[in-house]
């Protein structure tokens, strides 16, 4: 699913408004009567008090026809107009006499009015801002918005939580809504999957409201959503005759004393997605743990006991992973620096081969090309420095990423992947996931795709969902406090057949469940 900016947005309106040849207020309509019904069908007629607070924009002009529909079922209703502005837009304007027309007048709030009481079994509707917000509101506005946040009560945002900028980072954490949940027009908002606004949105959904399908497929996005249809585009199914070396080898390169675990994770995690063969270069310390605890693998050994001294094997591996419990001792940076230099086989690059390229950052250009880059913020940060925010971040990975040909990983709630210009966000995983040993697993999982013929990119892109659609699939049954590495190991397989399954039908509709 395609993520579209603010002026994407806007062009789709103009677009659908003249082709279908319909007002910007019968656009308006259609959307608020998606809310409707999609609040009726939950609440069927429940007294619940619901307080509508509207802006004096467009996402106002949404929130005043909900609260005619809503007074039309006979809902209790509250209307609020947040006059933070004399100008006003005119589908605005037209909806607000609508309503009144209906025998409802709303109640104008300015910087001199009291606060609303609401009870916290209440229901708000916030209609404040919508896409368009590009300022800081004026602060008795960021005091009205601590209040509804204060009050406890259910927050329904309509398109975005108030208060959050389509293209750019908060300069007022205070001034947000933070939302139960969001119904986003026609497509999701970038916000909702970022680090720093993200938790303002607990739960969202996506309401049709019949822009035009064509304009929309046509139109380039620079990022996009990435769910189970995506990534069964990407899915390459294994032929019946075929052999282990048709999967490709992959070669795990990393560990050091007290370390070995991370490469028996990465290595298992390339198996079960799928590679071929799997060979661990290791030091001679770690020889036995990983043929005891992996038996399927091979296992190469470096001259030095206890750290990596020179890269050397006489094989010759479709991919290799590199970097995981490596360590960062001077041997260990020389050896990784003579290995780069002189290799020309697709490389994922972990942990910490990420901190010694960070310190040595000639090393970026002998890369090969569409090397798969696995950080996380840290470590990001070490790669291409501070960021003022998000979207800051963001820029510079992908100003990164065309400036040496590479892929980013981002690790984090909604993993991010980076090459040039697109961004792909991911929609699985969740909090069990922040437990140690969990990277190595995706490192060695996105290695074993690359061996088995998938593309960089688009094995980065289904390693990350199936990662983590491993771990919700282990969080069922254990919880979030105890999924560990080796549990997203263990639900690898299930992942691949969830691809596969299709919901039930629901009894009472006859429709399948999304």
């Amino acid at each position: 699913m395609k993520i579209f900016n603010a002026k994407q947005i806007y062009e789709a309106d103009k677009f659908t408004i003249d082709k279908q040849r319909i007002t910007s207020e019968q656009l308006m309509e259609r959307a608020a009567i998606q809310i409707f019904n999609w609040m009726h069908s939950r609440m069927q007629g429940a007294q619940a008090k619901i307080h509508l607070f509207c802006g004096i924009g467009n996402n106002g002009g949404d929130g005043l026809v909900l609260a005619r529909y809503l007074q039309d079922h006979d809902y209790n209703i509250e209307v609020f107009v947040v006059n933070y502005s004399e100008h006003r837009s005119k589908d605005f304007l037209i909806n607000l006499d609508r309503l009144k027309e209906k025998g409802v007048w709303p109640n104008f709030l300015n910087e001199e009015s009291e606060l609303p009481d609401i009870g916290k079994e209440d229901i708000i509707v916030d209609a404040i801002f919508g896409i368009g917000l590009n300022r800081v509101p004026d602060e008795w506005v960021i005091g009205l918005m601590q209040h509804l946040n204060n009050s406890k009560a259910f927050v329904l945002s309509i398109d975005m939580p108030s208060g959050l900028f389509m293209e750019a980072g908060l300069p007022n954490t205070e001034g947000v809504i933070k939302a139960n949940y969001v119904l986003a027009f026609q497509v999701p908002k970038l916000v909702f999957f970022l680090p720093e606004t993200g938790k303002y949105v607990d739960h969202w959904e996506v309401l049709d409201i019949g822009l035009d399908q064509e304009f929309l497929f046509k139109l380039k996005s620079h990022y996009e959503l990435i769910g189970k249809n995506e990534v069964l585009s990407m899915y390459i199914p294994r032929e019946k005759y075929s052999h282990k070396g048709s999967y490709g080898h992959s070669l795990i390169v990393g560990g050091s004393y007290g370390k070995i675990g991370a490469v028996v994770l990465a290595s298992k995690g390339s198996m079960l997605a799928g590679s071929g063969l799997v060979t661990a270069f290791v030091p001679k310390c770690g020889y036995l743990p990983l043929q005891t605890a992996l038996p399927e693998a091979m296992v190469l050994t470096d001259n030095e006991e206890v750290e990596i001294s020179k890269i050397d094997f006489d094989m010759l591996p479709s991919v290799i992973g590199i970097g995981v419990g490596m360590g960062t001792t001077a041997t260990t940076v020389k050896a990784f620096s003579d290995f780069l230099k002189g290799n020309k086989l697709p490389l994922v690059i972990d942990a910490d081969g990420l901190n010694i390229l960070s310190k040595n950052q000639d090393l970026f250009k002998v890369m090969p090309p569409q090397t798969v880059l696995t950080p996380h913020p840290k470590e990001l940060e070490r790669i291409i420095g501070k960021w003022a925010d998000d979207f800051d971040k963001l820029k510079k990975a992908k100003e990164f990423s065309e400036k040496y040909d590479c892929i980013l990983v981002i690790k984090g709630a909604n993993t991010i992947t980076v090459y040039r210009d697109m961004g792909y966000v991911n929609t699985t995983g969740n909090p069990g996931m922040a437990t140690g040993g969990s990277g190595d697993v995706l490192t060695g999982i996105i290695t074993g795709l690359i061996a088995q013929g998938y593309s960089a990119l688009n094995a980065a892109i289904f390693g990350v969902y199936i990662h983590g659609k491993a771990a919700d699939i282990a969080v069922e049954k254990c919880g979030f406090q105890a999924l560990i590495a080796s549990g997203i190991l263990d639900n690898i397989g299930k992942a691949y057949l969830d691809l596969f399954q299709v919901s039930e039908p629901d009894a009472a509709t006859g429709e399948s469940e999304q």
